[in-house]
């Protein structure tokens, strides 16, 4: 019985399958914890500090949206996104959700003026790496009603 167990292993799961997939879905492994037994994944306590950096409490931000913006990060950057994206996709998603004048409030005219610049750049490529972030605060009713307004934001 022993000797037939690899055999039928090997039948449904060929090496293939175990060489190329099982090492992408490792590396994305974001996790939220679980009964406080277990701490939450690097990425997501980057990202927890660059949100609170652009003045976002990040409780505000459901966990779905942060595992979801935190996976996009992985598929913009495959090996590691870099310790910098982190604040610059954190001051893009604070906007989204702020609006222009608490944003500016908080972050000042300059950093204001260069999210509406990666927003305007966003709203016509239509898809980029900023435009699905926008999309994610659209999606997830997070939006300010003015930012959607201001750039013609909908979702179909």
């Amino acid at each position: 019985m022993a000797r037939c167990l690899p055999a039928l292993y090997s039948a449904f799961r060929p090496l293939k399958w175990l060489e190329t997939d099982w090492n992408i879905m490792a590396q994305r492994r974001s996790s939220l914890g679980f009964l406080g037994m277990f701490g939450r994944s690097g990425d997501l306590r980057q990202l927890d500090t660059a949100l609170r950096g652009a003045d976002l409490h990040p409780a505000l931000v459901p966990e779905g949206v942060k595992l979801t913006i935190v996976n996009l990060m992985k598929d913009r950057w495959p090996d590691e996104p870099p310790p910098q994206a982190y604040p610059e996709v954190a001051r893009l998603f604070s906007y989204c959700i702020a609006g222009p004048e608490t944003f500016e409030r908080s972050q000042g005219l300059q950093q204001r003026q260069d999210v509406e610049h990666r927003i305007e750049a966003a709203v016509e490529a239509g898809d980029s790496f900023d435009a699905q972030i926008v999309l994610m605060a659209l999606h997830a009713k997070l939006i300010s009603a003015e930012v959607v307004e201001r750039y013609g934001l909908g979702a179909d």
